[in-house]
């Protein structure tokens, strides 16, 4: 479980970190071939192209390479930490031979990098501090679904991160865990063998606080459940509601495991529906694994 901070989805980075995407269409061929279209053309003149790049001095050895560029294609993109799991828009402008990154979205601060070398698609340059800077695409990513963390920590063996858009996350197994976005709904459902479905339903929601909502899951069950109060996981001092269910009488094993907070203008609630078979090494490596989830959670600190 990691500290109960979470980083801002999209944090204020040091100008110092830098980050990877692919780069197609430089070097003398396409210098050359910019000679033949009007200085108007930015296309044929672009040193960064849509992908993903990363990020390392060229003098290290066996350099770690966690920092990425993320170029959108569009003129604009990201700089993302793999370790702190941290990214920082930017916008570029591309000359032939240079390139100048506003950085961050509230007052940016420009930086140029300039162009040593550009060969087989690895760019080399430097910024004002003069350090020789290596930038090496990525191949076989998904600019639009691309995760430096999950990146790094998919190379590492180690489990990924969801980052939600209302500030919370969480850590799961991508071997065991499916994850799903719909709005203000995200399902974790687990794929392994189990005796039925079991995921993690977290809602966001704005139509009922914390207490109401539990009260509204536990309506359905009658006096086959108990409610309870706490700490909400990945807090020191929130106050949550609980309800559960006890196993279904019909053979299924169903249960029915909800937690919820008042959360900014509403309430966040994790929602667990569980099977509970016969074989007890299944049922553990399904509890673990969702638990896992919600042990992990991290809230973001707005007054940071």
């Amino acid at each position: 479980m990691f500290c109960a901070n979470v980083k801002k989805m999209v944090a204020i980075l040091s100008i110092a970190m830098l980050s990877a995407t692919s780069v197609v269409g430089c070097g003398a061929d396409a210098k050359e071939e910019s000679k033949n279209v009007d200085k108007g053309t930015e296309a044929a003149e672009e040193i960064f192209t849509k992908g993903v790049y990363v990020n390392y001095a060229a003098e290290a050895e066996n350099p770690e390479k966690t920092y990425f560029y993320v170029f959108f294609g569009d003129g604009s993109g990201s700089i993302e930490d793999g370790v702190a799991n941290t990214a920082n828009y930017f916008e570029c402008e591309q000359k032939e031979d240079s390139v100048t990154f506003h950085i961050g979205s509230i007052d940016p601060i420009d930086e140029e990098f300039k162009v040593i070398s550009c060969e087989n698609g690895i760019v080399k340059g430097s910024f004002d501090d003069g350090i020789e800077l290596v930038f090496e695409p990525v191949e076989g990513v998904d600019v639009d679904t691309f995760s430096a963390v999950n990146y790094v920590n998919e190379a590492n063996g180690e489990h990924f991160v969801y980052t939600d858009a209302n500030g919370w996350s969480v850590h799961y197994n991508p071997e065991l865990i499916q994850v799903n976005e719909g709005g203000p709904i995200t399902t974790f459902v687990f794929t392994g063998e189990s005796a039925g479905t079991n995921m993690i339903t977290v809602t966001y929601t704005v139509d009922d606080n914390a207490e109401g909502i539990i009260k509204t899951l536990g309506e359905p069950y009658g006096d086959a459940v108990t409610y309870s109060e706490g700490t909400f996981p990945g807090t020191e001092d929130v106050k949550s509601y609980w309800v559960q269910s006890a196993p279904s009488t019909d053979g299924s094993g169903l249960y029915m495991t909800a937690v919820a907070r008042d959360y900014m203008d509403g309430a966040l609630v994790f929602e667990f529906t569980e099977h509970m078979g016969e074989d007890e090494e299944q049922n553990y490596l399904v509890s673990d694994t969702l638990a896992e989830i919600i042990d992990s959670i991290e809230f973001l600190d707005y007054e940071e």
